[in-house]
C-alpha cells in the first residue's frame, strides 16, 4: 500500500469516527461508509430511517458543507495533513451530480 493510500485510510477512519461521535450526540441513526477515489477519502453517511438526517444536509445543503469542512478539520488534527476529503450526508451530493 502506497503511503498516499495509507494517510487517505487515516483520515477515512478518523472523520469516520468524529462522525460516528457526532450522531451519538445528536442522537441519530445512520450508517458509514469510507472510501478512497482518486486522490480523496470520500465519507458517506447513509440513512437507517428515511428523512432521519435531513437536518444534517440543511436546505441546499448548507449544513453539509458546513459538517464537511468540521470532519475536514477533525481529519487534519488526527492526520497531521490537510484534508481534502468529500463529506455525502443520505446521497446529497450523489443525487447534486446525478442531476
Amino acid at each position: 500500500m502506497s503511503e498516499e493510500q495509507t494517510l487517505l485510510d487515516r483520515e477515512g477512519d478518523a472523520a469516520a469516527d468524529y462522525l460516528e461521535g457526532l450522531l451519538d450526540i445528536a442522537d441519530l441513526d445512520g450508517d458509514i461508509d469510507i472510501d478512497v477515489e482518486g486522490d480523496r477519502a470520500m465519507v458517506s453517511v447513509l440513512e437507517v430511517n428515511p428523512g432521519d438526517l435531513k437536518d444534517l444536509v440543511g436546505e441546499d445543503g448548507e449544513v453539509l458543507d458546513a459538517l464537511q469542512e468540521l470532519t475536514r478539520l477533525a481529519a487534519a488534527r488526527e492526520t497531521g495533513e490537510r484534508s481534502r476529503l468529500m463529506l455525502d450526508i443520505a446521497g446529497h451530493r450523489a443525487a447534486r451530480r446525478a442531476a
